[in-house]
C-alpha cells in the first residue's frame, strides 16, 4: 500500500506515534509518506519506501495568521496524484483531518477516490477541539472521515460525550518496539554520572505543560527525598518549567532537581532512572509512561484517562487521584525503599508494557486499511 501521514513533526506522543508507525508499515513493505510542515524528529532516516514532503506556508501581508490547512490540503493532492498514494492517516483531527477532507473532495473533483483515517491523540478532543471556535470544525471532520480511531478506551468515550458522532470509534492503542529495548543493566548505563550509588533517581519526561502539573512532580519528590537519598530529572521544555525551577529553590531542593531540556538520549535517561512520575491533569494514553516502562522503570502516575489502561495499579506502578501529593510520594516511597521491592516493579513495568509491542499493534491498522481500500474500491466501481 501508499500510504501518507499527517501530523505534527514535534516531540509530541502524536507526532512520535504517528512516525513509529509509518517506519514500521514501511519495514512491513508498505510505501509511507509523511507530509508536514518539518521533517518529524523521530524520523532519522529516509529510505525508498519512506519519503518526507515538507509544506511550505508563502508569507503573505495579506494574511494575520498563514493559512496553513490551505497549504496541507493543497500538498496532500499534489503528492496523492504525483506519487500515487492509496490512503491519507492523519494524526489529530485539526487541522489535519479537516485538511484532508478538503484534499479527499479536490481529488474526487478529479476523479480520484481516496479514504482517510483519522486517530485521535487527546488535546485535539478534550483541549482544544472542545473550544466553541472550533467543536463545529472538528465535528463535522470527525465524522467525514472514513474511519477514526482512538489510542485509548477513555479517548473515545470522551469523544463521544464531547461531540455529536456518528462514526464508529475504533480503539487502537499506542505501542512501543519492544526489539529495540533490552532488558536493563547498570554496568553500561553509566549512571554513576548522574547520581551517588546509594541513590534513586526519579524521572519526569513531558512538555511542560500547565496540564502536565509538573509543580505537582516536584511536590511529590519533595516529600520522598525527605525519606530516601534521591535525585529528580526533569526533562523537557515548555510553559511551566520556570514555575517549576522556581519552587525547586523555594522548596530548597535545587541541588537535587536536574533540568535536562528536550532530549534525544530519552532511552539512556530511562536507563538511569528507578522511577517515573507523572502526575499529569489529564492524559489520553501515556505514551510516556509506556516508554518508561519498556526500559523498566516502574511508574507513579495520576488515574487520569488513559493511565489506568497502560500503568496496572499495584503491578506496574501506582495510580493515584490528580493533585494527591502526598499519596503519590508514599506510593513512590513504598517502591524505592527496598531494593527486592524495586526489581519486581521493575520486571513487572517491562513485562505490561510488552503487551503494547508494536507486532501486536501494527497489523491492526493494516487490516483496516486494507478493509478502506477494499471498500473504496466498490464504490468506485458501482
Amino acid at each position: 500500500m501508499k500510504i501518507a501521514i499527517v501530523c505534527y513533526p514535534t516531540f509530541g506522543g502524536s507526532g512520535v506515534v504517528a512516525t513509529e508507525l509509518g517506519l514500521a508499515l514501511s519495514k512491513r513493505g508498505h510505501e509511507v509518506h509523511f507530509i508536514t510542515y518539518k521533517q518529524p524528529v523521530r524520523l532519522d532516516q529516509l529510505s525508498s519506501n519512506v519519503k518526507f514532503h515538507e509544506v511550505h506556508v508563502p508569507d503573505y501581508p495579506l494574511f494575520h495568521y498563514q493559512p496553513y490547512e490551505l497549504a496541507l490540503s493543497s500538498k496532500l493532492v499534489n503528492m496523492v496524484k504525483l506519487h500515487g498514494i492509496e490512503l491519507l492517516h492523519v494524526h489529530y483531527a485539526i487541522p489535519h483531518a479537516y485538511a484532508g477532507y478538503m484534499a479527499k473532495k479536490m481529488l474526487e473533483d478529479q476523479g480520484i477516490h481516496i479514504p482517510m483515517v483519522t486517530t485521535l491523540h487527546g488535546t485535539d478532543i478534550t483541549l482544544v477541539g472542545n473550544h466553541p471556535f472550533y467543536k463545529p470544525a472538528v465535528t463535522f471532520s470527525i465524522n467525514a472521515s472514513d474511519m477514526v480511531t482512538s489510542v485509548s478506551e477513555s479517548l473515545r468515550k470522551d469523544t463521544l460525550e464531547l461531540f455529536e458522532i456518528k462514526k464508529e470509534i475504533k480503539v487502537i492503542p499506542n505501542f512501543i518496539d519492544a526489539s529495540k529495548y533490552q532488558e536493563k543493566t547498570f554496568t553500561n548505563c553509566q549512571r554513576e554520572l548522574m547520581a551517588e550509588g546509594d541513590e534513586k533517581i526519579i524521572t519526569h519526561i513531558s512538555n511542560f505543560r500547565k496540564v502536565k502539573r509538573i509543580q505537582d512532580t516536584i511536590k511529590v519528590f519533595y516529600e520522598v527525598q525527605k525519606s530516601l537519598k534521591c535525585r529528580l530529572m526533569m526533562v523537557g521544555e515548555g510553559p511551566e518549567k520556570e514555575k517549576a525551577e522556581a519552587l525547586a529553590e523555594e522548596l530548597g531542593i535545587q541541588d537535587k532537581v536536574m533540568f535536562l531540556g528536550q532530549s534525544h538520549e530519552i532511552d539512556k535517561i530511562l536507563c538511569f532512572s528507578d522511577l517515573f512520575l507523572l502526575t499529569s491533569k489529564r492524559e489520553s494514553f501515556g505514551l510516556a509512561a509506556l516508554e518508561a516502562m519498556i526500559n523498566s522503570v516502574p511508574v507513579v502516575s495520576s488515574n487520569t484517562g488513559g493511565l489506568p489502561e497502560v500503568n496496572q495499579q499495584g503491578v506496574s506502578g501506582y495510580l493515584c487521584d490528580v493533585g494527591d501529593v502526598k499519596g503519590m510520594a508514599k506510593k513512590a516511597i513504598s517502591i524505592l525503599s527496598d531494593n527486592e521491592t524495586l526489581k519486581t516493579f521493575k520486571r513487572n513495568a517491562r513485562k505490561v508494557a510488552a503487551t503494547f509491542d508494536i507486532n501486536q499493534i501494527v497489523p491492526m491498522y493494516e487490516t483496516m486499511y486494507s478493509e478502506l481500500l477494499e471498500k473504496s474500491t466498490k464504490k468506485v466501481e458501482n
